[in-house]
């Protein structure tokens, strides 16, 4: 207003006013003089007004009738011209607010002339709009004059102006009620007490309005009654109306001016009493009308339905609805039943649209249709109304599919179809066929053959309506096929996106606060089944109130809802449209979810299920008709166990999956069991698609399932990666789930599981492997509160694991075995090193997997324990036990594989993993590792699993204290529990300390693989066995020696021995095809004779170098005795191997052979009495430590022993024991191995000559023991052996290896041990005391008897033995041993020995040197035939050395007779010797033949020296042999057998010569003693002597007779002979003292002379050489005699 105030606006104004007015004048001058005047006394007055008055408009205002005046008359004129003119001018007035009320009038009164008479009629409704609108001057009478007016003009026959009236209506109509407005906001802030009506009945009891309001009351109550055709109480003037504006005027008061109906009662009143009857009586002829009854049974014309109208309610009763429901309840109730019954099917297709239409402008308002519900469903006895709209509409929906529409039935498929919509151009089947054609489909609905196209309305959740706007159509429109369709379908989706959206918030909202109120947070406040909020009380009733309303409002809705969307799902074929659907289903299921409404959430995921299925468990034929909307993109075989025909997936099916798979996802916490339903569908689409199962349980694309008819399209190839991304995100999602939704989906997974696996059984087809890849990925999701689902998991999966199916228990175990590895590396809080509990409880599926037979499950389980190891090792700690019990668990029939995977873990274990597990579990390592040494499927295993052995006792051996420490400390914990229980403790080898039973139970583990059915576990075995204890058994307390000497290591031998002998003994082929067993263990028993070897070999090892450790210990010589009773019994087998060995093992004890010397033997001498030494000083230590150093010193080693024992230090005695224990057992295996067996077949047993050897070789040592109480029986006992051992011959396989050839005169070891054993002894005797030495003649007799051998080699039982010279190795089965340098050795010695003892007591007495010489005897009378040459040489020159020193002693024990009896043996044995009866070889050299006389010579030498000077201390027969013997040597008779050639050489010359001499020498040498004496001698000369004369006389004889023939050879020689014995005789002679010789004999001499000198002519040179000679020393005899003659001497 400020504009019209200002100054230069009140002067425009006025010179405007003034100029209008001198146009009137001007214009009405002629015509109409009063107006021209009344307009110049108009210009005087409004001259005059400014003039007068500074408030110029004022004065104008309480002017304004006279002011109007001129232009009112004006108008009456009736002029166009001017009228124009005056209602400009009345315009500026009122525009400028300078009209008064009664002014107004006047204006109003004159407007309404004009119309009347039909002047100016738009200047007139301008005119009106100015005047109503500017002010409120104008009311009651005035008002409803010019809105009568207004009316007035609508019903005119001017289009135009009967439009712009109509829109002037309007506007004034508002302009009514917003004076009222305004004049309630003036007065808003006067509280007025309204005045009670009494009874509203009164229409006209307005008094209480004010002004404004009371104009709008009877303005709105007018138009009631004009609507109902009464008249009007207000509006007086009224012609005509119409009530389709009426209708539009009131609907536009409801709906722009709620506030006003709702403040006032007044008005309120109106609303109930008049607008609504008025409503249901305009509706009545819509519901009583059935389509399709005959017009004639109606009988007024008007009560068909009229569109106009029914539309115009349809809007009024939605403003009602909507504006005041709350003040409406009962009204609305009406209301909505009707528009529910305008939706059936008998009504006019326009009235069901709308309709529709109508109900969706209630949809998109979710707080009023809570209303609804809370107002009609949840009271007792009303309509269900929110239920029935929600069923109606489904009704209405499917009653479209099975009614086509009347407007243009589906019958007719010409192409005209001319609806008003327009949008359907395609009749129903184009789109049919236009699948192949390419033509891009309409979005439509198709169902059973009805095509209905989905038209696009409105944007979602604004009811924008077509046909509720169309006010301007009388007639009913044609509406478009779908149109209703699709408005009834936003319908749903807008009803469900409001009620879920309002709901939802106000939970939340209710969610928020509890959580505000109640500091609970700890328990979420939403849980799937049970909804559990605690809250401050009214906080309860509320949520109590609201959870009531929403139960009601989904109860109510949800089953329409259901049928309706399902039925459209089914015939949706637009994918939008589905993806609609299928949201709202979703939403619907998510909300019934949150609200615990399981039947109506089960209800419609189930419909999604169902609609995913639709294709899918129905076999359908691929055919262009079926479904043709549809493009199928998958086909494949349904999961069923007997799957039948092809399953086709379309692309629906694929958009119901996706929203499963949404539902799953964002809604997972309120499935609850429906995750059964879900799941199970996501199985069969990942099963059709093929998708498999990959690491972590993501499902990847794979091949597609078996079977020709698996078919993908592309489109779905590319969709694959996208599903199987959703399905792993699903299952991350349920991280965020509730502990009690998360127990749903297990049991959900595991229940569906269970259904694959039962359809797997009984074939090894592909299983669905689905729920087990997602109770993986579910596991692995949920690793933070693995806990609570953990045992349902893995008991499910443990049974997956043991199904027959292959596959189906890969799966499981790949699941389980990823789940346990998750879990131990998941980072716990607390992490698991200090929980314990959880550790284990991760770790024990893996353990109970060890209780399935199936193979490639145990492979799993072990790899999955390798990579544990790998990764988690350091941290098992409690796990381990299990962990090892799981490698433990491997049993020998369960494959190769298995075992050597179990056996990896087991070296990791092992060479990574032993310091970091718990020392009490070191036992589990030693078991595992030592029955992996048991497994007989791979040999290499066994052996490594040995090795493995030996590491962990190293370990043990370094990290011994920290070992006993943890070990003791858990044993006092175990002890003390016990104790607290009352149970005894109970573990293996319980009294030891812990730490040794530890050791313990590896020895006996080794002690076990000792006896293992193959050699070469055994062998390494043993080798650990014993290597350990030697390392690492000073570990041990004293104490525990005695266990394992008699727990370990003699079971252990018991063992072996009882398995070696039971053998068996056939050949062993060789194995593996390229395996060669060497035929020395081609058999079972010799496999276990190396066993029997290495085991003994080790005991007594250990005997030896840990003496000092047993001795101590209190059954040392039971222990020593069981020893020597192991070592007896494998001597004594008959295995060349093992009773060598055992000998070996005996030597070692016995300390014989010392082994290498380690750091732990004693340093003491190999033999000593007292194995211990005295200890200096006092022994002390603690009780319990032991120090785990190795030491050197004797003293330390001995401060081990606890004080509590001090060492024992044993005395000679009880060692004795043990030696003479010893000897007894050597006496018994030489008397029984060496002792000839009574029969003889190939495979009779005969010792081997390095066990002989071995045998003897025992001896010396033992004696040195035993020597102080070894006696004659023992002795005795001794020479049977050596006897016995020395007469085992060699089978001919190994002669070659020992026997020396014939021509070398080399020992046997065997020979020269025998030998040494003796030589032992005799050093012995010889300085040992005086009692001793009686034992010389035995040793001689043991000694000359093998002399004897020489000769006579000696028997072995009833054996033939070959002689080795004459047997070829491969005839003979046993060759006798060249005896020969054993005998000359033999014989040396006898020689040595006596050399020292001739002159002993015992010697002379046991008459050894008649023995030696009876001895000789026999090869020295062989002579030539003796075995070997050199024997009988050898026995010539003993004998000449035995004599020299014997005779000497004989001869001074001459007179006590004990020598008698040697000398007639002595002069045989020269006899035999000298003139032996054997011929010498054929091919003896001269030179040979030569140096063997000058040996006979040697002999006689001794004679002429030893004997016969001293023939009167010897027998006289003695004496009489001798001489006769020399004198036969001396007369050399002629030999037949000599060739003539050889008789020279062969008569023994020099031998001859030198027994002449000796007799010549004899014959005069002394003085001769006896008569007797000297006649011998002289005798044998004159024999001689005769001889010689008569040989020489016949030679010459003869020689003279043959003439110029040449004699024999034989008597050239024999002549030759007889004159060198001349020469030779002569010499002697000459030597002889000359009072010796007989006067007799030197006249024979002489007298052969003049014989000599005839054979001077003899023809041979040689016999000249030979005279030449005799002849020479005569010259001696050409001597003058001597001057004085002495007489008596003849």
């Amino acid at each position: 207003m400020s504009g019209t105030n200002s100054p230069e606006a009140v002067k425009k104004l006025l010179e405007n006013m003034q100029s209008d007015l001198r146009t009137l004048s001007l214009e009405c001058k002629k015509k109409f003089p009063p107006v021209k005047e009344a307009a110049e006394s108009g210009i005087i007055k409004v001259k005059t007004i400014a003039a007068r008055n500074t408030e110029i408009l004022a004065a104008l205002k309480e002017n304004s009738s006279e002011v109007v005046q001129p232009f009112l008359m004006g108008c009456g004129t009736k002029e166009p011209k001017i009228t124009q003119l005056c209602l400009a001018a009345i315009q500026r007035l009122m525009s400028h607010e300078v009209v008064s009320e009664t002014a107004a009038g006047n204006i109003i009164n004159m407007l309404w002339q004009l119309m009347e008479n039909s002047l100016e009629e738009l200047k007139l409704l301008q005119t009106v709009l100015v005047l109503l609108t500017t002010n409120t001057v104008v009311h009651d009478e005035a008002l409803s004059k010019a809105i009568v007016l207004c009316f007035r003009l609508h019903f005119t026959k001017d289009n135009i102006t009967n439009n712009t009236a109509a829109a002037t209506v309007r506007q004034v109509v508002t302009v009514v009620f917003e004076r009222m407005v305004a004049e309630d906001e003036r007065h808003r802030d006067i509280i007025e007490q309204p005045v009670l009506i009494q009874g509203n009945s009164n229409r006209r009891s307005v008094s209480t309005l004010k002004p404004c309001a009371k104009d709008a009351y009877m303005l709105f109550q007018d138009l009631c009654q004009l609507v109902n055709a009464d008249a009007p109480y207000w509006l007086v003037g009224m012609t005509e109306m119409t009530r389709t504006f009426g209708l539009e005027l009131l609907e536009s008061v409801l709906n722009d001016f709620p506030q006003v109906f709702l403040q006032h009662q007044e008005f309120s009143f109106l609303l109930k009493e008049r607008v609504c009857p008025l409503v249901i009586k305009l509706f009545s002829p819509n519901i009583k009308f059935r389509q399709g009854s005959s017009t004639s049974s109606s009988p007024a014309p008007v009560e068909k339905p009229y569109f106009p109208i029914c539309m115009r309610l349809l809007r009024v009763v939605s403003v009602l609805i909507k504006q005041f429901y709350s003040l409406l309840v009962t009204e609305c109730e009406i209301f909505l039943s009707l528009l529910v019954k305008f939706l059936d099917a008998d009504k006019p297709q326009w009235l069901r649209a709308v309709a529709v239409e109508s109900i969706h402008r209630l949809c998109v308002q979710p707080q009023l249709l809570r209303s609804f519900c809370q107002s009609y469903d949840m009271k007792q006895h009303s309509t269900k109304v929110f239920r029935d709209i929600v069923n109606a509409l489904g009704s209405f929906i499917q009653s479209l599919f099975l009614v086509p529409p009347t407007g243009n039935p589906a019958t007719t498929n010409q192409a005209g179809n001319n609806n008003s919509g327009g949008s359907v151009s395609a009749p129903a089947n184009t789109g049919m066929v236009g699948i192949g054609g390419g033509v891009t489909l309409l979005p439509a609905f198709e169902y059973r053959g009805t095509w209905i196209p989905i038209l696009t309305i409105t944007v979602q959740g604004s009811a924008k309506a077509t046909y509720l706007e169309m006010l301007d159509k009388v007639e009913p429109p044609t509406i478009p096929e779908g149109y209703a369709m699709s408005v009834a379908f936003h319908c749903l989706l807008d009803l469900v996106r409001g009620i879920t959206s309002m709901i939802e918030g106000e939970l939340g909202e209710i969610e928020t606060e509890c959580q505000t109120t109640t500091e609970e947070v700890s328990s979420p406040t939403q849980s799937s089944e049970q909804q559990d909020l605690q809250s401050t009380s009214d906080q309860m009733d509320k949520e109590i109130v609201s959870r009531a309303v929403w139960e009601e409002m989904v109860n109510a809705c949800w089953c329409g809802l259901l049928a309706a969307l399902s039925l459209l799902l089914d015939a949706s074929t637009d994918e939008a449209a589905t993806e609609n659907i299928l949201k709202a289903e979703l939403t619907m299921a998510a909300l019934c979810g949150r609200l615990g409404l399981v039947t109506s959430r089960d209800a419609f995921i189930t419909a999604i299920c169902k609609a995913y299925s639709i294709q899918g468990q129905s076999v359908m034929m691929i055919s262009p008709s079926s479904e043709s909307h549809q493009q199928v993109v998958a086909v494949g075989q349904p999961l069923a166990v007997q799957p039948q025909g092809t399953v086709m997936l379309t692309s629906k099916n694929i958009q119901c999956m996706r929203t499963l798979l949404n539902l799953a996802h964002c809604h997972g916490a309120v499935l609850g069991t429906s995750w059964q339903l879900v799941l199970a569908t996501l199985q069969h689409l990942v099963w059709i698609l093929g998708l498999k199962p990959s690491s972590g349980g993501a499902l990847k694309p794979g091949r597609a399932v078996e079977g020709p008819s698996t078919v993908l399209t592309t489109a779905v190839m590319t969709d694959l990666p996208v599903i199987s991304n959703i399905l792993s995100r699903l299952f991350e999602s349920s991280q965020y789930l509730d502990d009690v939704s998360l127990h749903h989906l297990i049991n959900a997974l595991c229940s569906l599981s269970l259904e694959a696996m039962d359809m797997a059984y009984g074939n090894n087809k592909e299983p669905s492997l689905f729920a087990v890849a997602k109770l993986l990925e579910t596991g692995l999701v949920n690793m933070h509160r693995i806990e609570i689902l953990w045992r349902p998991l893995t008991g499910h999966l443990l049974e997956v694991c043991q199904h027959p199916n292959s596959r189906m228990r890969e799966w499981g175990a790949e699941a389980l075995t990823s789940l346990i590895k998750a879990g131990l590396t998941f980072n716990h809080d607390p992490p698991l090193s200090q929980n314990q509990r959880l550790q284990l409880l991760l770790l024990n599926p893996l353990k109970e997997m060890s209780n399935i037979n199936h193979p490639d499950i145990r492979l799993k389980q072990l790899e999955c324990v390798l990579q544990i190891l790998q990764s988690q090792g350091d941290s098992l700690g409690p796990g381990w036990p299990l962990v090892l019990g799981v490698m433990g668990a491997i049993r020998n029939d369960q494959g190769e594989s298995l075992i050597r995977t179990a056996f990896q873990c087991l070296q990791l274990v092992v060479t990574d993993f032993l310091p970091t597990m718990p020392c009490t579990c070191l036992q589990i390592v030693v078991d595992v590792a030592g029955s992996f040494g048991l497994h007989n499927q791979e040999l290499n295993i066994s052996l490594t699993s040995i090795g493995l052995l030996w590491n962990i006792s190293d370990y043990f051996f370094q990290r011994g204290e920290t070992i006993e420490k943890e070990l003791n400390k858990e044993e006092a914990a175990q002890q003390k529990q016990a104790e607290e229980k009352g149970v005894v403790l109970n573990r293996p080898f319980h009294p030891a300390p812990p730490f040794d039973c530890l050791w313990l139970c590896l020895y006996a583990k080794l002690g076990e693989l000792c006896v293992d059915p193959r050699p070469a576990v055994r062998k390494s075995a043993g080798q650990t066995l014993f290597s350990t204890i030697g390392a690492h058994g000073t570990l041990l307390q004293h104490s525990t020696w005695h266990t394992v000497i008699w727990k370990v290591l003699f079971h252990l031998l018991d063992r072996v021995r009882e398995s070696s002998t039971t053998a068996d003994k056939e050949k062993i082929e060789s194995g593996g095809g390229n395996i060669l067993i060497h035929h020395s263990r081609d058999t079972a028993e010799k496999q276990w004779a190396e066993t029997w070897v290495l085991t003994l070999a080790g005991v007594a090892r250990i005997f030896n170098t840990r003496r000092y450790l047993l001795q101590p210990l209190g059954d040392f010589s039971r222990a020593w005795d069981v020893l020597l009773d192991h070592i007896q019994s494998a001597a004594l087998s008959k295995n060349n191997e093992v009773s060598l060995a055992a000998l070996k093992s005996f030597q070692e004890i016995l300390q014989i052979v010392s082994p290498v010397r380690d750091s732990d033997k004693p340093e003491t001498p190999p033999v000593v009495n007292v194995p211990v030494p005295v200890l200096i000083g006092s022994i002390s230590g603690p009780g319990l430590s032991r120090p785990f150093v190795r030491t050197d010193s004797i003293g330390e080693r001995l401060g081990r022993y606890s004080s509590s024992e001090p060492p024992v230090v044993t005395d000679e005695l009880e060692d004795l024991n043990l030696w003479w224990a010893a000897w007894n057992t050597w006496y018994r295996i030489g008397s029984e191995s060496t002792k000839p067996p009574i029969t003889f077949d190939k495979l009779t047993f005969i010792p081997s000559q390095p066990f002989l050897t071995a045998l003897i070789q025992i001896f010396p040592a033992l004696y040195q023991h035993i020597k102080t109480g070894f006696n004659m029986d023992d002795l005795q006992k001794l020479g049977v052996i050596l006897h016995s051992a020395i007469s085992v011959p060699i089978s001919s396989d190994a002669s070659p290896f020992i026997l020396p050839s014939y021509t070398e005169a080399v020992l046997t070891s065997l020979q020269e041990a025998v030998l040494t054993a003796l030589d032992v002894l005799q050093k012995a005797i010889c300085v040992g005391p005086e009692n001793m030495q009686i034992m010389y003649p035995a040793i001689f007799d043991q000694l000359l008897a093998f002399v004897e051998f020489s000769c006579k080699p000696p028997q072995y039982g009833q054996l033939e033995t070959k002689h080795i010279a004459n047997a070829k190795y491969n005839q003979a089965e046993w060759v006798a041993l060249n005896y020969v340098p054993f005998a000359e050795r033999s014989l040396e010695v006898v020689v040595d020995l006596y050399q020292k003892t001739a002159c002993h007591k015992a010697v002379v007495n046991e008459k050894v040197l008649q023995n030696i010489i009876k001895t000789l005897r026999v090869p020295l009378s062989l002579k030539y035939s003796c075995p070997s040459e050199s024997t009988w040489k050898l026995a010539v020159s003993s004998l000449l050395k035995v004599l020299s020193i014997g005779l000497p002693v004989a001869r001074q024990h001459a007179s006590s007779g004990k020598f008698d009896s040697m000398w007639p043996e002595l002069a045989n044995t020269f006899e035999d010797f000298l003139f032996t009866k054997s011929i010498p070889p054929d091919n003896l050299s001269i030179q040979e033949f030569q140096r063997n006389e000058s040996i006979d010579v040697e002999v006689v030498q001794l004679i002429s020296t030893e004997i016969l000077p001293y023939a009167n201390f010897i027998p006289k027969e003695f004496v009489g042999q001798i001489m006769t013997m020399l004198n036969k040597g001396s007369i050399h008779s002629q030999s037949s057998s000599f060739t003539e050639a050889e008789i020279d050489i062969r008569l023994r010359e020099e031998f001859s010569k030198m027994c002449f001499e000796t007799l010549l020498q004899f014959s005069f040498s002394n003085k001769v003693t006896t008569p007797q004496e000297g006649y011998i001698s002289r005798m044998a000369l004159s024999v001689l002597l005769k001889r010689s004369q008569d040989v020489l006389h016949r030679y010459i004889e003869d020689e003279r007779l043959s003439g110029k023939c040449p004699l024999p050879r034989q008597q050239v020689t024999e002549i030759i002979f007889v004159l060198k014995a001349v020469s030779t005789l002569i010499d002697s002679l000459k030597k002889t003292q000359p009072e010796n010789v007989d006067g007799n004999t030197w006249a024979q001499v002489i007298a052969l002379y003049p014989t000599l000198v005839e054979c001077i002519t003899c023809s041979s040179s040689e016999v000249c050489s030979a005279l030449k000679e005799a002849l020479v020393p005569f010259k001696d005899f050409m001597q003058p005699p001597a001057s004085r003659v002495q007489n008596g001497e003849s």
